[in-house]
């Protein structure tokens, strides 16, 4: 005889999760068809999210659209605030943008503009009242790209460290990753030399994780079919060798937050092919990881690009590509999750 959650269906029974408190799209219907790589914020108004949408990733129409939670918990349509019009009449996609609220400081939107991700570059718009209106564009210095699609950190000087990336146009194309850094929110940057060649381990779009101290990790998507991380010992201004994690990626986005507990947290696919299932897992230690929540499960379907942060509450929230047509947005409570360990 089934048990009683055998019974149910699959997409019902992650819902009932009680670690999970809300489920909702943002993004549902609109002008355009397709939209990806979305990033989420706390403000002190409140939640803004952004992601890129158009006909389709690549084409010259696609902008960087900005919605942000009413008081009432609903959310603003919404709005273009970015597009790739350039001077000479030209247009080109934008991708990836990346929001960041640094501490006493305007609200940051960091996206790219360009043909594709071995010629773009980076640009950022700043905003003073939580995302309602935003500067003008300010293109990034040459070789400063800003973060590639994860948010930054700002650690306890002040500095604001960007987890970035390359990708070459060669054939492979060489996949690296760096980090940049600004101490005056983006007037000057630094930034460390590629970490890796690219092509023994190609990995891009790292996400930070602080360890204790000036120990920080970051992880991310790789080619390999694995998720990768690294270290620092030093805050971000030297890192040790990249390595292959025992979590599977279908060389797809990542995202990962150190809670306010000390666990991390990192969502992902747990799969080596496909963007189905979108995984959650716990760490205590940046080195073993637990299983604890599937929030999506459909053959052949995309559920990528998510992003994720905590709040002041201590509630986590997510946003994620829905099948490329809709912005997913879920909260968990942290304090609720149950978890077991991965086994294959």
């Amino acid at each position: 005889m089934k048990s009683l959650l055998a019974l149910i269906p699959f997409s019902l029974a992650i819902a009932a999760d009680p670690a999970i408190l809300k489920t909702e799209y943002i993004y549902d219907t609109g002008p355009y068809p397709s939209i990806h790589a979305t990033t989420i914020v706390e403000t002190p108004t409140g939640l803004v999210t952004a992601w890129f949408g158009g006909t389709a990733e690549r084409n010259p129409d696609v902008c960087i659209w900005v919605s942000r939670q009413l008081p009432d918990g609903t959310w603003s349509e919404g709005v273009e605030t970015a597009n790739g019009v350039q001077a000479d009449g030209s247009r080109h996609p934008t991708w990836n943008p990346v929001l960041f609220q640094p501490k006493d400081a305007p609200l940051m939107l960091f996206y790219k503009v360009g043909p594709s991700p071995s010629t773009w570059w980076g640009e950022l718009k700043t905003s003073t009242d939580g995302g309602k209106t935003w500067s003008a564009a300010q293109k990034l210095p040459k070789g400063i790209f800003g973060p590639i699609k994860n948010k930054p950190v700002q650690l306890a000087n002040g500095d604001i460290l960007c987890p970035t990336s390359n990708e070459t146009d060669t054939k492979p194309s060489a996949w690296a990753i760096y980090f940049e850094r600004t101490a005056d929110l983006g007037k000057t940057w630094t930034r460390t030399e590629l970490l890796h060649d690219g092509l023994k381990i190609g990995a891009i779009q790292p996400s930070i994780l602080f360890l204790g101290g000036d120990k920080l990790q970051a992880v991310g998507r790789s080619k390999q079919s694995k998720v990768f991380q690294i270290t620092s010992e030093d805050a971000g201004k030297t890192w040790g060798e990249i390595s292959l994690t025992d979590l599977p990626n279908p060389n797809s986005g990542t995202d990962a937050v150190t809670l306010a507990d000390g666990r991390h947290l990192l969502i992902y696919n747990h799969t080596a092919k496909g963007r189905s299932p979108l995984n959650l897992a716990v760490s205590k230690d940046g080195k073993t990881w637990e299983a604890a929540l599937v929030f999506e499960d459909e053959l052949k379907k995309e559920f990528s690009y998510p992003a994720i942060i905590q709040t002041k509450d201590g509630l986590v929230h997510i946003t994620y590509t829905w099948k490329r047509a809709k912005v997913k947005h879920v909260v968990v409570d942290p304090a609720k999750l149950t978890t077991k360990p991965i086994a294959e």
